[in-house]
């Protein structure tokens, strides 16, 4: 029970921390060229922004119940709003 607390208590945290992180770049791509990245420290940039953005959406469509098709087509489309591609 405490792991599952902890585990859902980073989940929050590190949604949050996604949520206002891109306040001034609303999606991944938005954010690397704000910050202006080229080459590799954009691929690893974007990267780690979609593997941040899917487990979000992961969670969130957990949280909404969902399964199945409907879980995989909301985290798709979740995870590519967020990346913004």
């Amino acid at each position: 029970m405490i792991k599952s607390t902890v585990i859902l208590a980073a989940a929050f945290i590190s949604l949050s921390a996604f949520a206002q992180a891109p306040a001034a770049a609303s999606t991944c791509t938005a954010a690397a060229a704000e910050k202006k990245l080229a080459g590799a420290a954009k691929t690893a940039f974007m990267k780690k922004c979609e593997s941040d953005a899917a487990a979000t959406c992961e969670l969130a469509a957990t949280e909404k119940k969902l399964a199945g098709a409907a879980k995989t087509a909301n985290v798709k489309k979740c995870t590519k709003d967020a990346v913004g591609g």
